[in-house]
């Protein structure tokens, strides 16, 4: 649902922004039936994840329950063109409860329709909790007076810079028509007591550039971002992650701090998702190996949608901070030579999201290269007998006879080798098996491929 029905970097991006400028980031979920086009394109069905403007949304929360959304109203402003073809601003609106959904045009009510869903399909993300407010706060809030006053400062240093830049010529005991301005000219006869000089510049613009400094300062230390972060130039070190987050402390104290509103919200996003797509499309309930990666044992092909346990999930954070991964592979390895890690948590650690799927496909590829060696084998031992029988002499040069084509469980004097005697009827299908695939792999016919983009893990 994120990353083929949306857009999942763009979407988070917005929520990103929406959240850290007005505080509050809001996000709806709604279902986009399948339609065809007018180019007769098909597009199938998908669930939308939208991220709406914290200014034209209006919750109404429980007065005793600060989480729980018991109506949500959304408003904005949009033109349009009306019948006669003139250009209007409209008024529209949203209102969604638990039951009814009702959406308005000005003061004409449009569409009344039943909630399919049950719940209010908004989630609302506080930026950074305050305490005993449903509200999130801004990360700008604090420091828009100290950014206008920088920019009040910066204006009236830059416009005396301007002044100055082409100073004002004054002359004294003269008369200005008489002289001829421009580059390379000469004035002269001019009176004795006549004077020309330059408009100098009287301001010490030392104590205005400090005061920005301070203020540029203060920025940084309220915002909790060290002047560092933003790009200056650093000497080049092996910093550890350890000491590299201890230097970025505040910006780390913010981010641990938003993490926790955002992990909540993509949970509670994700729920939503859930219930949107099975109540829209049930056949997804059903188990589908080609979309759904693997399935564990004691899973159920078909999901019950009454079971809470299906709309729980887990939100994964990458490191903020950069890892050396040759350092941390050292560290994995270590621990796994101690017995202290599994395959499965150290794919977790190095970052992989489907760490299930990885093993299982670093698996299909060993049984892959096993039996392509399988098959390699079988033509080696062919291409050899043949030389044997053509020449006589063994293609190893160590003497020994090479295998004849054609040998099964049995030697040239007809006994049964030792490790066949007794031997399952199971097994032997499954060599006879194994050997008609290898046997496949090294002469049959290979016919084309070709990949589903969709069959992703």
């Amino acid at each position: 649902m994120w990353e083929v029905d949306n857009d999942k970097p763009t979407v988070l991006a917005e929520m990103g922004e929406n959240g850290s400028v007005s505080g509050d980031c809001f996000v709806k979920i709604a279902y986009e039936k399948p339609y065809v086009d007018r180019a007769r394109n098909w597009h199938a069905g998908r669930v939308r994840v939208l991220p709406l403007n914290a200014a034209h949304c209006f919750p109404e929360w429980h007065p005793h329950d600060r989480e729980r959304l018991v109506r949500f109203r959304l408003r904005y402003k949009f033109w349009a063109t009306t019948n006669d073809g003139t250009r209007k601003v409209f008024t529209y609106q949203e209102i969604i409860t638990e039951d009814l959904i009702e959406e308005w045009v000005d003061d004409q009510l449009i569409n009344r329709r039943k909630n399919p869903l049950g719940v209010i399909p908004i989630v609302h993300i506080p930026n950074v909790s305050v305490s005993g407010s449903p509200w999130g706060l801004s990360d700008i809030e604090d420091i828009i007076p100290l950014n206008q006053q920088y920019n009040e400062l910066a204006v009236a240093i830059c416009d005396i810079i301007n002044y100055h830049s082409a100073p004002v010529t004054v002359i004294t005991g003269a008369r200005v028509n008489n002289l001829e301005k421009g580059a390379r000219k000469i004035w002269g006869g001019l009176p004795p007591d006549a004077k020309v000089f330059n408009l100098e510049n009287g301001v010490d613009l030392q104590w205005p550039l400090q005061w920005m400094e301070t203020l540029k300062r203060a920025m940084h230390e309220m915002m909790g971002v060290p002047e560092s972060s933003l790009g200056q130039a650093q000497p080049i070190s092996n910093t550890s992650g350890v000491a590299l987050a201890l230097q970025m402390f505040p910006m780390m104290q913010r981010y641990n701090a938003k993490k926790r509103q955002y992990t909540q919200g993509l949970r509670r996003i994700n729920e939503l998702i859930l219930r949107t797509l099975f109540l829209f499309e049930p056949e997804t309930l059903k188990y589908d190996p080609d979309t759904d990666g693997i399935i564990q044992d004691g899973q159920p092909l078909v999901i019950d949608p009454r079971d809470p346990l299906v709309y729980q999930t887990a939100c994964e954070w990458p490191p903020p901070l950069p890892v050396d991964n040759l350092i941390k592979l050292n560290e994995i390895q270590l621990r796994m030579g101690l017995g202290l890690e599994s395959k499965r948590g150290a794919l977790k650690d190095m970052g992989e999201e489907f760490a299930d799927e990885k093993l299982q496909e670093l698996f299909e590829e060993q049984v892959r290269d096993a039996k392509e060696q399988g098959a390699l084998d079988l033509i080696t031992a062919q291409i050899a007998s043949a030389i044997l029988q053509m020449t006589g002499m063994s293609p190893t040069g160590d003497g020994a006879p090479a295998p004849l084509t054609g040998t099964t469980n049995s030697d040239t004097a007809g006994n049964t080798p030792p490790t066949a005697i007794g031997q399952p009827a199971v097994m032997a299908g499954a060599e006879e098996a194994l050997m008609t695939e290898l046997v496949t792999q090294a002469y049959g016919a290979k016919t084309p491929e070709r990949q589903n983009p969709e069959n992703k893990f």
